[in-house]
């Protein structure tokens, strides 16, 4: 690899693995900072560290092992950033190295590991996933999820086909591919960044995972009806079944926190969608829409164990502690957020899991306890080593 690491590129490197795995912060806010407070740092040298800190965080238990160090130990991260070099192919600086380092990294790089060393993932995590979905699945999934992510856009199809905006990307020199399941979605054919273009500006298309794209033609929402989106976030997907209904019907877009439906608005307006409404979803709103919603997409926390391509942080942010906690608010919400659905209609609940606690096993309990009210129509499960995230989503009607 052709590329000089100068002392700034390795500091900078160093400085982000510090923030991450000592004072617990994510990869990407601190990746925010650190560009802020270097603003003489190129385009190059910005990609680099970035793509270097992530895979860093993909790899950290391997790393951590092939580094023959302790996190506690004196230059710990230096010979952690030293493992990543030797198994990248990129020459260790000298002033982060000794003289036996490399070889003592390259050795234990080809040693036989347990699975959860080699995959780079907690025990506790491990044993989880295999108990959950068997050793074959498991692995197979974990290490399709040690990939880097694609990048996948969704064309906004009340402006625009994805055929006619692939032809526009063209023209900007960003090459793209149709994606042969979808109406809507095109993959990138190399990763960049993709804010500045004018077509996104004028919300021509989002970026949104392929995986999250099949979550709002799942529910199967139409001109006319009234959506709630009961747990919106950004909005994302919100805005994907507006474009679907044609922008014709009225959909709530509702979380618990009213600064993340902030940014929903700006891109509502970006896309021109003008049918959603935005709330903070509390006890009393759920009451004063009571039977309203023709649809209703519960797209619940979860523990994020379907997107470690995208979110590597998961990995080692996440306690099986707080899965445990997280299923509780998943019961939750689907023993209360239903009212809000009126008789005939349906529902979607949907997570960016792959653990089946967290999917079919709560709508098995819920079936249990509400069964005589609602009928499973479909379910379906969407595998990372399929090319995108990993989602889960059932179907089901309100019959009474």
């Amino acid at each position: 690899m052709v590329l000089k690491l100068h002392a700034n590129i390795v500091n900078g490197i160093l400085e982000c693995l510090r923030q991450i795995f000592v004072e617990n912060k994510y990869t990407e806010d601190v990746l925010d900072r650190i560009y802020k407070k270097n603003p003489q740092w190129g385009s190059r040298d910005r990609r680099f560290i970035a793509e270097s800190t992530f895979e860093i965080v993909r790899w950290w238990r391997f790393f951590l092992y092939c580094s023959g160090s302790q996190l506690n130990e004196q230059n710990a991260l230096q010979r952690i950033l030293a493992a990543y070099l030797v198994k990248t192919g990129i020459d260790v600086p000298i002033w982060i190295n000794d003289p036996h380092l490399s070889l003592d990294i390259h050795s234990r790089l080809n040693e036989s590991v347990p699975f959860a060393i080699k995959a780079a993932i907690p025990d506790w995590l491990d044993e989880v996933g295999q108990k959950e979905l068997g050793p074959s699945r498991w692995e197979s999934e974990m290490n399709a999820m040690n990939s880097q992510a694609k990048v996948f856009l969704r064309s906004n199809t009340l402006k625009i086909t994805a055929e006619k905006l692939q032809k526009l990307l063209r023209d900007k020199q960003v090459e793209t591919k149709i994606v042969s399941t979808s109406d809507d979605a095109l993959v990138l054919e190399k990763r960049q960044n993709l804010a500045h273009l004018e077509e996104y500006k004028n919300g021509l298309f989002e970026i949104q995972d392929l995986g999250s794209q099949t979550i709002a033609p799942f529910l199967g929402a139409q001109r006319g009806e009234r959506i709630i989106d009961a747990c919106a976030g950004g909005g994302g997907k919100t805005l994907h079944i507006a474009s679907l209904m044609d922008n014709n019907g009225e959909i709530w877009a509702l979380d618990v926190e009213e600064k993340k439906l902030e940014n929903l608005k700006i891109r509502a307006k970006r896309a021109g969608i003008g049918i959603t409404k935005t709330s903070v979803i509390d006890e009393r709103f759920i009451i004063e829409h009571g039977g309203y919603a023709d649809k209703l997409l519960l797209d619940v926390p979860c523990s994020g164990l379907g997107v470690l391509k995208r979110n590597p942080d998961t990995k080692w942010k996440t306690t099986h502690e707080s899965i445990e906690v997280i299923k509780v608010l998943q019961a939750t919400i689907l023993e209360q957020y239903p009212r809000m659905l009126k008789v005939g209609g349906e529902m979607v609940y949907a997570t960016c899991s792959i653990l089946p606690s967290e999917n079919g096993g709560q709508i098995e309990r819920f079936l249990k306890t509400y069964g005589n009210q609602y009928s499973l129509l479909e379910e379906k499960t969407i595998w990372p080593s399929e090319g995108a995230d990993g989602y889960y989503m059932a179907r089901l009607r309100k019959n009474s």
